[in-house]
């Protein structure tokens, strides 16, 4: 697990004396995670704390969670367990795009409750490709290929990925050298969800009859871009400074296309806190706003973010 311990000093990841919050699901990724963030406990002096999340989605789900705490106990870790509402499946949208949600929200409270400074989350290498692949089949623009940041902040807390650059196969090898068999989830093996099919056929086909290295590929690719946009994210605030709930028409009609699209998404993120849900077609919809329709047209995009057109300016608001 020499990549662990690489990625941590790459992205700065953790410092000494850190209290960090561990999601821990049951499954290898995140028990890999526990056990080798475990082995820095004393030696960085670190506090850490369980979260596990029971979706209620499988019977044996329950399992999980004993399995989990069962772990807390050997290591001497305090734990955190959530049983998700099962009235969350009846919501309308994506069932795996609500439940991300309603597990982001709990770690985020549980983090703030033990003072947590990072929360710890155990997405691996083949989870960075599967997401690179979603994003593109879907549709994406140059911050969609980011894929997965091994550090990042949501809502003011650090989420952190240790194992981003460590494979499935190296992550399974460490387990069974250290004889620890996980908890499996039988919906992983099920086509149900679209990472599942990224995972069991498009993966495959492409490893098969295209690269055999195309995990490593695509992560590379993503590393790459990450950089090429977090420079052209800090040359679009330097040049267009303030709040960006308001953008002067007279300043961003002279922006080149890429700055003005990325101070667009920098204002919509400035009000729901992410750019999820905001595709290339709610762009092309804003730049035609900004240049073709008349004073006080407006434009509505997901999670309940508003664009009106004023005399002299873009105002971006929660409607």
């Amino acid at each position: 697990m020499i990549k662990f311990n690489e990625t941590i000093k790459k992205y700065k990841l953790i410092q000494k004396q850190d209290t960090i919050l561990v999601a821990v699901s049951g499954g290898p990724d995140s028990i890999a995670l526990l056990l080798l963030l475990s082995s820095l406990e004393s030696k960085m002096g670190l506090t850490l704390h369980i979260a596990h999340v029971d979706h209620g989605l499988r019977k044996d789900s329950q399992f999980d969670a004993l399995f989990v705490k069962d772990w807390a106990r050997r290591l001497g870790i305090p734990i955190s367990i959530l049983r998700l509402d099962p009235r969350l499946k009846e919501r309308k949208g994506s069932l795996e795009e609500i439940y991300r949600q309603a597990r982001l929200d709990y770690f985020i409270r549980t983090a703030m409750a033990i003072k947590a400074d990072k929360i710890a989350l155990g997405h691996n290498l083949d989870d960075q490709a599967e997401t690179i692949l979603m994003r593109l089949l879907r549709g994406t623009g140059l911050s969609g290929l980011i894929g997965i940041s091994a550090k990042r902040k949501i809502k003011n807390k650090i989420f952190i990925r240790p194992l981003l650059e460590t494979s499935r196969r190296e992550i399974e090898a460490f387990l069974k050298r250290r004889k620890v068999k996980p908890r499996i989830d039988s919906t992983n093996k099920e086509d149900v969800f679209f990472r599942n099919k990224i995972r069991h056929n498009l993966i495959p086909l492409l490893k098969k009859e295209y690269n055999q290295n195309i995990v490593g590929v695509l992560a590379n690719l993503a590393e790459s871009i990450s950089y090429d946009y977090e420079y052209l994210d800090q040359i679009t605030r330097n040049k267009v400074k303030g709040s960006g709930l308001r953008l002067k028409i007279s300043i961003i009609t002279r922006l080149h296309p890429a700055i003005l699209r990325l101070k667009i998404r920098q204002s919509i993120a400035c009000i729901q806190g992410d750019t999820r849900r905001i595709g290339f077609q709610h762009i092309k919809e804003l730049e035609d706003l900004l240049n073709n329709r008349p004073i006080g047209s407006i434009v509505d995009l997901p999670k309940g973010v508003s664009v009106q057109k004023n005399r002299k300016s873009l105002r971006f608001y929660k409607r």
